[in-house]
This record gives structure tokens, sequence and C-alpha cells, in this order.
């Protein structure tokens, strides 16, 4: 295992914090960094990659001083899947092991009405931005084992105040997910 790969990965998304200005032209820019990052599964700590019985897991893996993005490992236990949310921040999935599938959910009012499926596969990226829908549900795609994405968020997205949707009756109730760990890991030793 090298820690190197994200080391690289939180450098390079840094540098474009720091010259690109504005959601999707970042969110864009971060999209290519984000697949070379998945295209190799050797380098997650197996802390960070441990289901849950019941949950899913959202581990932070880096949270930039100044907010402007975060790294976070989601882990899918089987059959486990988020109830219909928002971002409220720009973000990007980067699917590293096993499956998940995405719904997009399209808001009318009240009214939810569920979109297109996406099911991820190793190495493929699905892109997150509040302005385009963001809404949608998520579910390990595979019945018999976990499965991990890499996400990146343009904030600390466990602080950021988010909505859950009911999508029979349409009722918003606002969250803040926080994450499944107190530890990071240190890729600068």
């Amino acid at each position: 295992m090298t820690l190197s790969r994200l080391k690289d990965f939180v450098q390079e998304t840094t540098r474009i914090m720091d010259t690109v200005d504005g959601d999707r032209a970042r969110m864009n820019a971060t999209r290519p960094v984000l697949e070379r990052l998945v295209a190799h599964d050797d380098w997650l700590p197996e802390a960070f990659a441990q289901p849950h019985p019941q949950f899913y897991q959202q581990y932070l893996l880096y949270c930039d001083p100044q907010e402007r993005f975060c790294i976070v490992s989601f882990v899918w236990g089987p059959g486990q899947r988020t109830p219909v949310h928002d971002h409220m921040v720009w973000g990007l999935v980067g699917m590293l092991r096993g499956s998940e599938t995405s719904t997009r959910y399209a808001r009318d009012g009240q009214v939810l009405r569920a979109g297109a499926s996406a099911t991820l596969q190793p190495g493929q990226i699905e892109c997150l931005l509040p302005e385009d829908g963001d809404i949608h549900v998520v579910n390990n795609a595979l019945a018999d084992q976990a499965s991990i994405s890499i996400h990146v968020y343009g904030a600390n997205i466990g602080k950021v105040r988010r909505h859950v949707f009911d999508p029979g009756t349409g009722a918003v109730k606002e969250f803040i997910s926080g994450f499944s760990s107190e530890v990071l890991p240190n890729f600068w030793a």
C-alpha cells in the first residue's frame, strides 16, 4: 500500500483550489486528478475501508485547512443505501472498489420524481453540482460484498447543512452528516 497516491492527490487538488475559480471549473479541473487516484486500488488504508453491519460509513481522509475541499471514503456494506439527499456544494464520486448505483431525483415544489439511474464501476466518476440537480439516492449495487467510493466535495461536507427528502411525501429535513471516525490517515510520514 502506498499513501503517496493520496498525498499527490491532495497536493494537486490544493493547486487547483489556489488557481481555479468557480465551482464548475474546480469540479472539472479536479475530475481527471480523481480519475488517476481511483485507477489504482493500492493506497486506501484498511482502517478507512471497513464496512459497518448496519450503516454506510463516511471516513474523512483529508480536509483542506481553508475547507475549500475534502476527501472522503464511503464504504457500503451489502444492501446499504443513503436516503434521498442533496449536497449543497459541488462534488465528485470516484468508484474505487465494487459498484454503486445512483438514482437522480428532480424536485418540483414538494414533488420528487425519480429520474435516471447510473451504476458506477471501478475507475468511473460521477459529478454533482447543485445547479444541475444534485438530489439522489445511492446504494451498494452488490448484494454480497462491500463497495468503496472516494468522494471529493467543495467544502468540509461533514459540516454542511444539507437535506434529506421523503420521496413519498416530499417532506424535507435538514441534517449535518459528520464523519464515521475521528482519525485521519498520515500520508505525510
